[in-house]
């Protein structure tokens, strides 16, 4: 295990501490708490402290320079996957994790939903954690003898170094639209913050070239797929009751496949898991024959039946994630599609009256809500959605519980209700803290009170 600790509560007697300045906490605060807690080696950028101490003037690349001295090379005997782009990362992740382990490949997973070896281990505070987190949780699956790291690769990790010194054997990369544009400004910005994973590849490049950036990640080990002329040719695909039914080319043979998933955005992500595995040298027909038994990832198109109708629990928090999804359901309605969404605070502003305007003309009805407000007043954020809203098929209701049961009131027979934003998330951050509510737990509750 790592003895290195960016956070002083999980310090453990022996460890080094490292005193990181950040955008809200600056960690010279907490050098006290760390040595009270065990730490005999202090890194930070002033001070004078009563055990061991290296004061450097930027205690986080000092540190993230000796990890990469000092353990980079023990991992080039392990496999990591990388897959990175705005949405689909978690799900496509998941599933190559599950398929992995079922052909008896000793596979971890590390992205939004948590960090997984065999099962759920713990959860995670990023997407990608940082360099000390993440190399822990590397040495963690490494010491336990896992060979295989699955792992999503968000483009703030890319840009911050936080997956320096790793090398990807297979990396994915499954679409760009409007997300982090408060941190990257400009899509231009964004994308190339994406392509930096190119630079840390050893092996085939995987790309989903229905998406309009998709060539841009062009190598000369590079694989396609997609609905277009693509080397994974989607050829059709069929929603059915317990999920779809994809056929697809591939050298010129036809191959049909039964999976649990809903909706085309989920068979680009299971095209891209299906690619994976094949370019890691798995055939064809073992891979299919697993397709049917990986489920996807908690609160992504998790779909509880409520009264005669559905409802799906989903983490879309981007235009284009709320677009898909709502098309997924729309495809074969036969009911109404009542959507409830909301806005993260202090999260791009730019995209709030495109999401609100997204669910109104693509749903019978919205309700708005509060997703995780943070610092931020929901009201203003809510007057940045409505901004964009153009009917009069909506209502707000600020508290997403309520919000919750409002929906769910309305819900009539094949009605789809769409419980978007938040997906595997069991918490509300208001202001800076962390209040529990759990959109699938909300939903039970209310089957429980209404049978």
């Amino acid at each position: 295990m790592l003895n290195i600790k960016i956070d002083s509560r999980k310090v453990k007697p022996g460890d080094t501490f490292v005193a990181i300045k950040g955008n809200t906490v600056d960690g010279h605060d907490f050098i006290n708490e760390a040595i009270k807690n065990g730490a005999t080696k202090i890194i930070a950028s002033h001070g004078t402290y009563p055990v061991e101490t290296i004061i450097t003037e930027d205690p986080e690349k000092y540190i993230a320079d000796y990890l990469v001295k000092e353990y980079s090379n023990s991992f080039q005997d392990l496999t990591i996957i990388g897959v990175t782009g705005t949405n689909g990362k978690t799900t496509t992740c998941y599933l190559t994790y599950q398929m992995l382990n079922a052909m008896g490949r000793k596979t971890a997973y590390i992205g939004t939903i948590g960090f997984y070896m065999d099962k759920f281990v713990r959860e995670l505070p990023n997407t990608t954690p940082n360099l000390v987190d993440l190399y822990s949780l590397i040495l963690e699956a490494k010491e336990n003898n896992y060979n295989t790291i699955v792992m999503e690769v968000s483009s703030h990790s890319l840009d911050m170094g936080r997956v320096a010194g790793l090398t990807f054997a297979i990396a994915a990369f499954t679409n760009l639209t409007q997300d982090h544009l408060d941190y990257h400004k400009t899509m231009e910005n964004y994308l190339a913050a994406k392509k930096l994973i190119l630079k840390q590849l050893t092996g085939p490049m995987i790309a989903n070239i229905d998406d309009e950036y998709g060539l841009q990640f062009k190598t000369s080990n590079f694989h396609t797929l997609g609905f277009k002329d693509a080397e994974y040719h989607i050829e059709s695909y069929e929603n059915i009751k317990t999920g779809t039914l994809i056929n697809l080319i591939y050298q010129n043979q036809e191959y049909q496949i039964k999976t649990k998933l809903r909706g085309r955005y989920n068979v680009h992500n299971f095209i891209t898991t299906l690619a994976i595995i094949h370019e890691l040298g798995y055939s064809m027909e073992d891979i299919i024959k697993l397709s049917e038994t990986v489920n996807p990832p908690k609160g992504r198109c998790q779909i509880i039946p409520v009264k005669d109708g559905e409802v799906v629990i989903d983490y879309a928090h981007t235009p284009d994630a709320v677009l898909k999804i709502i098309n997924a359901f729309t495809e074969h309605k036969t009911g109404r599609i009542i959507t409830l969404v909301g806005c993260g605070g202090d999260r791009d502003p730019k995209k709030r009256p495109i999401m609100g305007n997204i669910a109104s003309e693509n749903s019978d009805y919205c309700i708005f809500t509060s997703d995780n407000p943070r610092t931020e007043d929901p009201a203003k954020i809510m007057e940045d959605i409505i901004a964009g809203v153009k009917k009069d098929n909506y209502e707000i209701e600020l508290d997403r519980r309520k919000a919750i049961v409002k929906a769910l009131d309305m819900l009539e027979e094949n009605d789809v209700v769409l419980i978007l934003g938040k997906g595997h998330e069991d918490y509300q951050i208001i202001g800076h803290e962390k209040i529990h509510l759990d959109d699938a737990e909300e939903v039970e509750k209310y089957k429980d009170t209404h049978k």
